[in-house]
């Protein structure tokens, strides 16, 4: 029987005959021998607190049997017996054990653990030893070394597929004509502290667009990295290079078929920001290597003066027990004679 309306399900409810219709259909209360429900109102009071906690109990001894199997498992970890009621837990998570989640920490517990950490290595400054002194300054160099060097790796542009470039032979005839002809002219590209990067390339083509050669000013320059940035440079623009010279300034030439490429500013090359910042990374790690490389020196030598200093206080050590003994042979000496 289903009820079709709200008002039929409140109308069968408080038929008498048809609950008992329903008792005698269920095999389950028959089987139980629960007696058949009661007609109730449709209005009744409320059963308070009593009447919850009857109904309650009622419903736990009249309610069908779950016939599943309720797995009863021992659990030894740690040295302890523990017993629990069901499926086990790798079961549930489907055979993976899942981390601990993380417990979140307070505001003040994270200041409180920093200032435990500032103190810390304030002692470790102020200590009166000189060796613990000079270790902590060197592990500090060597974390921010590392983290620099993780910084710099983020900025490696991965190289494209190179096409093949065939450059082109010239005469010595056109070498020194070219090389003539571009220091007569004024057109050049600088390259700063950024080094090399999109924009000079770019820089490089639109010269090119008007004059056959061109100069790369490389300013500020350490002693021999102006031949890395014409190979570096020759690779990128597809161009020749002319000369090197002593100031620091590459002559390119475009070459004869020079067609300016669409893209003029690689794929494989750092933005200007992207350049400045890892100069900037580059310099500090450049300082931090020789802070490290003093301070691994100052420790060598003070443990070398530890060394040395232990060495003679034993050899004086040892000299006064001598003194001491050859005094106790002659005091015993005389007392014989």
């Amino acid at each position: 029987w289903r009820p079709s309306s709200p008002g039929s399900l409140a109308a069968g409810l408080c038929n008498p005959p048809l609950l008992y219709a329903l008792h005698d259909s269920d095999p389950w209360m028959r089987f139980h021998g629960a007696n058949p429900p009661r007609p109730c109102p449709l209005f009744r009071p409320s059963p308070g607190v009593d009447g919850c906690a009857r109904a309650a109990r009622r419903w736990w001894f009249l309610s069908p049997v779950r016939h599943g199997s309720t797995a009863v498992t021992l659990n030894t970890d740690g040295g302890f017996a523990r017993f629990s009621v069901g499926d086990p837990g790798p079961n549930q998570n489907g055979g993976q054990n899942q981390p601990p989640a993380k417990k979140k920490m307070s505001k003040k517990s994270k200041v409180n653990q920093l200032k435990w950490y500032r103190l810390k290595a304030k002692k470790k400054m102020k200590s009166p030893n000189p060796e613990v002194r000079i270790r902590y300054k060197l592990g500090k160099a060597k974390r921010k070394e590392e983290w620099l060097i993780e910084k710099l790796r983020k900025y490696e542009a991965p190289r494209a597929p190179e096409l093949v470039h065939d450059p082109e032979i010239l005469t010595e005839e056109e070498k020194f004509y070219l090389k003539r002809t571009g220091e007569k002219k004024k057109n050049y590209v600088p390259v700063g502290r950024r080094g090399v990067f999109g924009g000079v390339v770019l820089n490089m083509h639109l010269h090119w667009k008007k004059h056959e050669t061109m100069q790369v000013v490389c300013k500020p320059c350490r002693p021999g990295q102006v031949y890395e940035y014409a190979e570096e440079l020759a690779r990128l623009s597809k161009g020749t290079v002319i000369d090197i010279k002593p100031n620091n300034t590459i002559i390119f030439y475009r070459g004869k078929n020079y067609v300016q490429p669409k893209v003029m500013s690689p794929p494989d090359t750092l933005s200007k920001q992207k350049a400045l910042e890892k100069y900037r990374y580059e310099q500090s790690l450049e300082h931090t290597s020789k802070f490290v490389e003093q301070l691994e020196q100052e420790l060598e030598d003070y443990q070398k003066h530890v060394a040395l200093f232990k060495k003679r206080e034993g050899a004086i050590s040892e000299q006064i027990s001598n003194e001491d003994s050859a005094v106790d042979d002659l005091t015993t000496n005389s007392d014989t004679d």
